[in-house]
């Protein structure tokens, strides 16, 4: 009994957490100039699958431009972010050298300052190296990240050093161990980083709006803005076909990143 009550209570509360993308998602299939029916009308009657055609591809507007905008800036900086954050990773947890904690202490105390705090100087750094409107402006400012570094030193802590103490007597070096030992077993917390990074980077809106100025180098969530001052606020089919659109990759990369979630959380415990 006590199984079968859990069972409807999670099911309930899925439904719950789900009802509004479905809802959002039935929107976006009515008519392009329909408004918001009620709730009992959500299911349109005709469908108007073509709504997505239309975001995407329309000719007056390059959506299509600003989602390559998102894919290239995420993925380039979830790469770049991982690979500087795990060896600063690695060199915080393995590595002894002259104030190291003080070091690491300022790490974690930039996590006490808000991005917007950073927004100012970090425009007025890019303007300096003439990186306004360009890729390097979205993605470098991003690369590097004080709540991965310290999220990959605790999992690299819990490693055995005996690990490492076996490949130096193999010969290994420091770049070995850190690639061929400890890259490996971080699978699950480098996932993790790597999931909440695309995460925030997808969805960021003030960064890109403040670092470019063309159209063409918009991204996906500062074009939507566009999109909906081009079309009005009342195309509201329209506008949650674009946000469909922006939410489609964050779900498939929760479902393909949340067995990782799980096996971190199941290694710590076991920890």
């Amino acid at each position: 009994m006590k199984k079968f009550l859990s069972a409807v209570c999670l099911w309930g509360l899925a439904l719950f957490l789900v009802a509004p993308f479905v809802w959002m998602v039935l929107i976006s299939l009515h008519g392009p100039k329909e408004a918001i029916p009620p709730l009992v009308e959500t299911v349109p009657k005709i469908w108007h699958p073509e709504n997505y055609t239309f975001v995407l591809f329309n000719p007056s507007l390059p959506v299509s431009r600003f989602f390559w905008n998102s894919v290239f800036v995420t993925f380039s900086i979830v790469f770049l972010q991982l690979f500087v954050t795990s060896m600063a990773a690695y060199a915080f947890a393995r590595l002894t050298f002259k104030g190291k904690e003080p070091l690491f202490a300022l790490f974690l105390g930039s996590m006490m300052f808000a991005g917007s705090v950073l927004q100012i100087p970090v425009y007025l750094l890019i303007k300096g190296f003439g990186w306004l409107d360009t890729y390097q402006a979205l993605i470098v400012p991003a690369v590097s990240s004080s709540f991965t570094v310290f999220l990959l030193r605790q999992f690299i802590i819990s490693i055995p050093r005996e690990l490492d103490e076996a490949a130096k007597l193999d010969g290994a070096t420091e770049f070995q161990i850190y690639s061929r030992i400890i890259l490996p077993l971080s699978q699950a917390s480098l996932a993790t980083a790597g999931a909440f990074t695309f995460f925030g980077v997808w969805t960021d809106f003030f960064g890109p709006l403040i670092y470019t100025n063309s159209t063409e180098m918009k991204t996906l969530e500062v074009g939507l803005s566009v999109f909906k001052n081009s079309y009005g606020a009342t195309a509201w089919p329209l506008q949650m076909t674009a946000a469909v659109i922006v939410m489609i990759p964050l779900i498939i990369v929760f479902l393909f990143s949340q067995r990782f979630f799980i096996k971190g959380v199941l290694m710590g415990s076991q920890k």
